[in-house]
């Protein structure tokens, strides 16, 4: 059978019961203990009022369960990339009901596996449970909707054919099936999306390789969650191979390394080379599109992409098309891509359709990020379009060592000159961007993108600045600026400014959702102290420590006035049953 025949057939022909299906951290799964699960899932399901389920599971195991069993009810599964207030807005217009072990959508029907203490669906899950072969999962079935907020910040909708995920599991295992068959797939991204959907969920299914439920979220973890002697296949993003360590013992147990998701930064790449002796596979694609090519720069390897099995590719006036199993039809797609042939394959050359209007001026995204990082004042930035107080350019930047010192000797805004300066010739004064963020570090979330909406928040008048950034597990140490034109300031008191206790209690809420993806709801505070005043002027030092479950410790202190306030934020936990 092909991997795609698999995949339709998993549960209509149970899985042998002695396979292991993976790793719920140490302890084995066993295909036994699957096939019930998927059959508990599936009878509650079957049950369910409605066709459209949004599933949001942090387990990867529960979440293969859930997914298969929710197909074989022939029923569709919506999965959203998050839970912010517009996703949950628009899920809550499109699903009948939810099923997850992490997050919350309370004004809709919560569906939890049939269990055998539930008396009420006995006679059902006895029915659902029963060995009774069922008939494949069918190809053509709409079974599909990834739901995600995508670069734009609205959430939108692509369906998926069954045909489309499967055949693209053929392809990858095609291109990829001869790197360690035997490993364990390990991810340190979401199956949410299609990247961690397809690699850390489909692939090991298809091929049975086993996979771990548990997210990677630091390296320094891979030895918990890698059993002795066994060998790993790690699916990852660009932002955690961004961030690899001096050290990482277990990362010898690593035969290969994924990536897709967002470009993978040049500099990662001889990290990576240190730390897992190779450089990773990385995949190019997008929701829309599915895999499209794959390309591993080991030293004197070729830099271009390679078409991924079955994919065609072609120029069409510098823009790249594609046709293959993975799109709706089977006509080509002419995407914004701009690219060049080169030794059989292409190279990307950044996007044709970044072009804006600013002030009735035409401005290109893409010469302004070249120009501004021509200049050896930036590492990195992203754009962002603002609509207040008029049509405007921001920019979302790290400074590099020069910068920096630009910037700490003579403030932000002689950076953001210096930084206007460069790009005089290249965009016509009326459009040069005016609103500038520099940070340690370009946010992200957990497949690695910045998104649009994390960019946004960046310009939030209330959020203070950000001079450094350190982390080490559940630790995490900001350097905050507290600037005079801080909003919070207005008012109190207009004499001698002083920073009040609640905007200091808002900055924890804020930057501990945003740094450790904390899902419940704010209940208290303990402990809380003020020894002293903040004034404007003062850098600020933040320490977070998470203590799951639901506590977050927090202290703020500056070298000049010692320890300002501290205290315990607590969060309600999150349902898991």
């Amino acid at each position: 059978m092909t991997p795609s025949q698999r995949l339709a057939a998993l549960l209509a022909q149970p899985i042998e019961p002695t396979r292991r299906m993976g790793w719920r951290g140490a302890t084995p799964v066993s295909g036994e203990a699957f096939n019930d699960r998927a059959r508990r899932w599936q009878a509650a399901f079957e049950q369910a009022d409605g066709q459209r389920f949004a599933l949001f599971f942090a387990d990867g195991i529960e979440f293969s369960a859930a997914l298969f069993g929710l197909w074989q009810a022939g029923k569709q599964a919506w999965l959203p990339g998050d839970l912010t207030p517009a996703t949950r807005a628009a899920l809550r217009a499109q699903v009948a009901g939810w099923a997850g072990d992490s997050g919350d959508l309370a004004d809709l029907p919560r569906v939890r596996p049939i269990e055998a203490h539930d008396a009420d669906a006995a006679h059902a899950a006895r029915e659902a449970l029963a060995p009774a072969a069922s008939a494949p999962l069918d190809p053509d079935a709409d079974g599909l909707v990834v739901f995600t907020s995508g670069s734009t910040g609205a959430p939108e909708a692509c369906h998926k054919r069954l045909r489309q995920l499967f055949d693209e599991i053929d392809a990858l295992e095609e291109a990829f099936g001869a790197v360690c068959p035997d490993a364990t797939v390990i991810a340190s991204v979401s199956a949410q999306h299609v990247y961690g959907l397809l690699f850390r969920v489909l692939w090991p299914l298809a091929t049975g390789r086993a996979l771990q439920a548990r997210s990677l979220v630091y390296l320094e973890d891979l030895a918990e969650l890698l059993p002795a002697g066994e060998r790993a296949i790690l699916i990852a993003s660009p932002t955690h191979l961004g961030r690899l360590p001096a050290e990482a013992p277990a990362a010898a147990r690593v035969g290969q390394v994924f990536s897709s998701g967002a470009p993978l930064p040049d500099a990662a790449v001889p990290d990576a080379l240190r730390v897992f002796g190779r450089a990773p596979i990385e995949v190019y694609g997008s929701t829309e599109t599915g895999g499209v090519a794959w390309r591993q720069r080991d030293p004197g390897a070729a830099v271009h992409w390679q078409a991924l099995p079955q994919v065609q590719w072609r120029l069409e006036d510098g823009l790249l098309a594609i046709r293959s199993p993975h799109l709706p039809g089977a006509d080509w797609m002419l995407g914004a891509d701009r690219a060049i042939a080169v030794d059989g394959g292409f190279e990307l050359r950044g996007r044709a359709d970044r072009v804006v209007k600013i002030a009735e001026k035409r401005v290109s995204l893409q010469a302004v990020e070249d120009c501004l990082l021509k200049g050896g004042l930036l590492t990195a930035l992203r754009l962002v379009l603002l609509d207040e107080p008029r049509p405007q350019i921001g920019v979302v930047a790290v400074p590099s060592a020069q910068g920096w010192a630009l910037h700490d000797a003579q403030g932000r805004r002689a950076l953001s000159e210096a930084l206007r300066a460069q790009l005089l010739g290249v965009v016509e004064r009326l459009a040069l961007p005016r609103r500038w963020r520099f940070l340690p570090e370009l946010p992200r979330n957990a497949q690695g993108k910045s998104t649009q909406a994390r960019l946004m928040a960046e310009f939030d008048p209330r959020r203070p600045p950000v001079r450094a950034f350190k982390r080490d597990g559940d630790h995490v140490e900001l350097a905050l600026l507290i600037e005079a034109t801080l909003p919070q300031f207005d008012g109190h008191f207009p004499e001698h400014p002083v920073l009040p206790g609640v905007a200091q209690l808002d900055w924890v809420l804020l930057f501990g959702r945003e740094l450790f993806d904390i899902a419940g709801e704010f209940t208290g505070v303990e402990a809380l102290k003020f020894q002293r005043v903040v004034v404007p002027g003062t850098r600020l030092m933040l320490t977070l420590d998470w203590q799951a479950p639901g506590r977050l410790s927090f202290r703020y202190q500056s070298e000049a006035g010692g320890q300002h306030a501290s205290g315990r934020v607590q969060f309600g936990e999150v349902a898991t049953s």
